[in-house]
């Protein structure tokens, strides 16, 4: 009698069995589970997929310890943390994640604007890795979770599958993404969007300055990197490089709180937006010039702003949002007429179109503000406008199926904030696997998700990745 598998039964049976020794350059792993399976004798000792599962074992107590030593490379006092790119506390903080690496036997090496790679070499290293990751840059006085539970927790995700005994097949590495906020720079996933490719952004970089008028190449450099600023191709990654991308992250929203569920799983990022406004008006003194002869550019800025949440109403979707996060008045004195406003708006939604129809409302109810009230549009600058990105579904049954096998509960959702995942979708599949935190506070000291809850994570998280490995 003879046995046949299909290439489906054959990966079947991977996930059904990790060995705890490494192939042989010679040994053809696919011919070493057949022969698991059909019981040949094999003298090296093996671990059965269900034990591996219940051996995946999170070290909660030194993973908590790690990100509250991070959370003190920071500029503001504790609970705030504050750690923007390329300033001292951010290379500090960077130092102090390639060293964890290094701990963990991981090869690290860095691109030119500083993304980090640790690589836990697969027995299989001609075929692309599976990535992990996310950021530890942190707008001002925010919290300690935010990206950091990605990038703790994956290099954790790693050693958990290490003290499990599991030999990776493709390579694992978790990747440190340069500068996922847009404090510094006002460019959101900077890092990320360049490894994607983004040709505009590295020309774009070439003058970009920061808000004290320091150059993104002069700042790169004083942190160690940028050390030839005419060409960034060297960030940029084929299509490809990566077979999957998976990102750990806290909701940074109420629902799986409010839900009581351990888990989210992630189907689409939604698609954001920024947009620059200036308005120019004529000032003068507060009290001399009478109401009727004002061409007040801080009213117009004003009415601007309430007519951004009108037409994200307008659209009749829950998940289209707008935010008028930056307005400016100059010259900013109480007894002077505002001579000039300076907004910046984020829109985003799931769907593009309709989000995009949001913005073109925009700027037509800002060409009509300005005409109205005698002042001139100056700027109305669409800063970015991308799209939104979609799970792939050989990660998403990943990440469901770990999840099942954790005994854990989940939820399948979108993500309405926007990830160096969104990028990464351009580069190779993706999927984002989402926890818990405390009434979905972000951006703010008191942002906060349990051990358990973060432990839940890193144990989807390693599942998933050695399921990806085996593919």
């Amino acid at each position: 009698m003879s046995l046949k598998f299909s290439h489906s039964a054959i990966i079947v049976l991977f996930l059904c069995s990790f060995t705890t020794i490494l192939a042989h350059e010679d040994e053809d792993p696919t011919i070493k589970t057949m022969e698991d399976f059909s019981g040949y004798p094999i003298p090296e000792p093996h671990l059965s997929f269900q034990n591996t599962v219940s051996s995946l074992s999170v070290d909660t107590r030194s993973l908590q310890k790690q990100i509250d030593e991070l959370s003190t490379f920071s500029d503001t006092p504790a609970p705030s943390v504050t750690r923007i790119l390329y300033s001292d506390k951010d290379v500090l903080a960077r130092r102090f994640i390639k060293n964890l690496m290094g701990l963990s036997g991981l090869s690290v090496r860095e691109d030119a604007i500083g993304n980090i790679f640790g690589r836990w070499e697969g027995y299989n290293p001609d075929l692309s890795a599976v990535g992990t990751g996310s950021h530890i840059d942190a707008i001002p006085y925010s919290g300690k979770y935010d990206g950091v539970v990605g990038v703790l927790g994956a290099i954790e995700a790693i050693n958990v599958l290490k003290r499990s005994g599991f030999k990776p097949k493709r390579s694992l590495e978790v990747i440190l993404f340069t500068s996922e906020e847009p404090t510094r720079f006002g460019i959101s996933c900077l890092g990320s969007r360049l490894m994607a490719g983004s040709k505009t952004l590295a020309n774009a970089l070439k003058t970009t300055v920061d808000g004290q008028n320091i150059s993104f190449f002069d700042a790169a450099q004083s942190a160690g990197y940028t050390k030839d600023e005419g060409d960034l191709s060297s960030v940029f990654l084929e299509k490809g490089s990566y077979s999957a991308f998976v990102e750990l992250h806290i909701e940074q929203g109420p629902i799986l709180e409010d839900e009581g569920i351990s888990v989210g799983i992630v189907t689409a990022i939604a698609a954001p937006a920024s947009i620059k406004v200036d308005f120019e008006g004529n000032g003068g003194h507060a009290g001399a010039v009478l109401m009727p002869n004002r061409n007040d550019a801080g009213l117009a800025a004003a009415e601007l702003v309430l007519a951004v949440e009108r037409h994200v109403l307008e659209s009749g979707s829950i998940d289209t949002v707008g935010t008028v996060g930056i307005l400016e008045l100059h010259p900013g004195a109480i007894n002077s007429i505002p001579s000039k406003s300076h907004l910046e708006i984020d829109t985003r939604d799931i769907d593009e179109e309709r989000r995009n129809v949001v913005i073109e409302k925009i700027h037509q109810s800002a060409i009509t503000i300005a005409s109205k009230r005698g002042v001139n549009l100056s700027e109305f600058k669409i800063v970015n406008q991308d799209p939104p990105a979609l799970s792939d579904k050989s990660i998403l049954d990943a990440m469901e199926a770990s999840s099942k096998e954790l005994n854990l509960t989940h939820k399948f959702m979108i993500s309405r904030a926007y990830h160096d995942s969104l990028f990464m979708a351009r580069v190779s599949p993706m999927g984002m696997i989402f926890i818990p935190c405390y009434k979905g506070y972000s951006h703010k000291p008191e942002e906060y998700a349990s051990s358990q809850d973060i432990s839940n994570g890193v144990k989807v998280l390693a599942l998933t990745l050695a399921k990806l490995s085996l593919q």
